[in-house]
């Protein structure tokens, strides 16, 4: 099987970028910027907050991705929210949201996991092509080539650029189409089994779940904790659907 492979994809999010330095430090600097000073604890406390709404807004309707309006609305009143908690009051706490939105259209607020360039160097070497596919606003090409991943990558999918999502087969679809391979000659690797899992195998592609750290329990697929394993995991012939 190893010889079939040809594409590996993989998604975005906690699988290649990460923020930069964080994303509690990303926000203490723009608030210091706008004149307020909230300490770290304050601000985790409020982007709890802020993870809990993100939770509940994507597991009621995750169709927010598909549309860069409907994702810019959902990350500004996420951060808000954020801020909000952490002491700023409306209006300020509106316009910091989109403001911190805007932020993390920066190249220089995301950085690569230390795996993701070996990982991708070895994979090129094997004669792989590789691209992006991840739930994302329209900036995310633009943060790619920013942090040196051109040349290792043919294409990079936002679902607000395309208007599909995944788990939909199609938004995996169409990254089959643009490297010409047929389903069983790609794998596609991610850190989120609803979206990167399942939406694989419902495009006929094999999917590999990357725990970071270790959160999985009992997961019917490929895990790796690393990057650094999945070319060996590639080569080996042992990944299933």
């Amino acid at each position: 099987m190893a010889s079939t492979i040809k594409a590996v994809f993989f998604d975005a999010g906690n699988t290649l970028l990460l923020p930069h330095p964080s994303v509690e430090e990303v926000c203490a600097q723009v608030l210091e910027a706008w004149g307020y000073r909230v300490s770290l604890p304050e601000l985790r406390r409020g982007l709890e907050l802020a993870e809990r709404y993100y939770e509940r807004r994507y597991w009621s309707d995750d169709t927010f991705w598909a549309s860069e309006e409907e994702a810019a609305a959902m990350w500004s009143e996420m951060y808000a929210l954020a801020v909000a908690e952490a002491g700023v009051e409306d209006p300020a706490s509106r316009a910091l949201g989109r403001a911190l939105y805007d932020e993390f259209g920066r190249g220089d607020r995301w950085a690569l996991y230390p795996d993701v360039l070996p990982a991708m160097e070895r994979l090129m070497e094997m004669g792989m092509r590789m691209g992006i596919i991840s739930n994302w606003d329209v900036r995310l090409p633009g943060l790619c080539h920013h942090l040196g991943l051109s040349p290792y990558l043919e294409f990079v999918i936002s679902s607000a650029n395309l208007g599909r999502i995944k788990p939909e087969a199609s938004i995996f679809r169409i990254a089959l189409e643009r490297v010409g391979a047929a389903p069983e000659e790609a794998v596609h690797v991610g850190d989120h089994y609803y979206a990167d899992v399942l939406g694989a195998r419902a495009a006929g592609i094999r999917p590999v779940l990357l725990d970071r750290w270790e959160l999985a329990a009992s997961p019917d697929c490929a895990v790796i904790t690393s990057l650094e394993q999945l070319p060996g995991l590639v080569a080996s012939g042992t990944l299933v659907y």
